[in-house]
């Protein structure tokens, strides 16, 4: 076997991702409001998320490694938690409400205006790495249909004709 090959192999069993002092402290913090740390699991991978926009697989043994649970059960928490985003995402990422409320007041027609003006659909970003547009299940204000949200701005109730005046706001 060559070097070359050594030292490609050596390098697999390196960590390819390290938590940040910022972000292993964080972690940290939230085991300390909890009995145990699969109760910290969520503000464990949204400590990584705040630094990084999204969590990569990678990260999921090391974080499960600092709260002290298997991988397997940290996986299973950022995979059913909708708000953990397993990918790269945009700079400002869109959640369009689709509850029975939204579809009842403009849901259709508040979707189609995003799409259209972003060129993307739903699980996409757009080329400039601007905006993901995502739909969610509920936003809690079904006083205000249609509504979405950008980042952690409530906007609603959204008209198609509201639209670009609102994505103008984020850049």
């Amino acid at each position: 076997m060559s070097t070359d090959k050594v030292v490609k192999l050596a390098d697999l069993n390196k960590p390819s991702f390290v938590l940040s002092d910022e972000e292993r402290h964080e972690i940290e913090h939230a085991l300390t409001h909890y009995p145990d740390g699969r109760a910290a699991s969520i503000d464990a991978l949204k400590a990584v998320q705040k630094h990084r926009g999204w969590v990569p697989d990678d990260a999921i043994p090391v974080i499960a490694a600092a709260i002290g649970i298997s991988a397997a059960d940290l996986e299973g928490v950022a995979t059913f938690y909708s708000l953990i985003f397993r990918r790269p995402v945009g700079r400002h990422v869109i959640k369009v409400c689709d509850s029975i409320s939204c579809h009842l007041t403009g849901y259709d027609e508040l979707r189609d205006e995003l799409e259209k003006q972003l060129g993307i659909r739903y699980g996409q970003t757009t080329k400039d790495g601007r905006y993901t547009l995502l739909p969610i299940c509920c936003l809690g204000a079904c006083d205000r249909g249609a509504t979405m949200m950008i980042d952690d701005d409530l906007h609603g109730p959204v008209e198609p004709k509201d639209v670009a005046a609102i994505l103008g706001g984020y850049q």
